[in-house]
């Protein structure tokens, strides 16, 4: 457990930018989920923005490490989708 602690505090160190982009993103979609309560197309279209968002700055993180692979696109797309699917069925209905 050390271990994991100590990796992903030198993780956050080293990419402290990108890490504040995405928390910063995350703030401000749910903040945008939070204002448009209520309005359907604009919770998908907040919700479909952060999933894309969530792919090109994954993609993006792996560019920037030099880890960039298929599999990690695919991995990132697979995630997104998946989190699009279940928000939109299990608070979305």
């Amino acid at each position: 457990m050390k271990l994991l602690i100590k990796h992903i505090k030198i993780e956050v160190k080293k990419h402290a930018f990108d890490y504040l982009l995405f928390f910063t993103a995350g703030v401000v979609f749910l903040t945008g989920l939070n204002v448009f309560r209520g309005e359907r197309l604009l919770e998908f279209i907040i919700l479909l923005s952060f999933v894309s968002f969530y792919i090109i700055w994954g993609i993006y993180h792996h560019i920037i490490e030099d880890s960039l692979h298929m599999k990690i696109v695919l991995e990132y797309i697979l995630i997104g989708f998946a989190i699009l699917f279940l928000i939109k069925v299990l608070i979305f209905p």
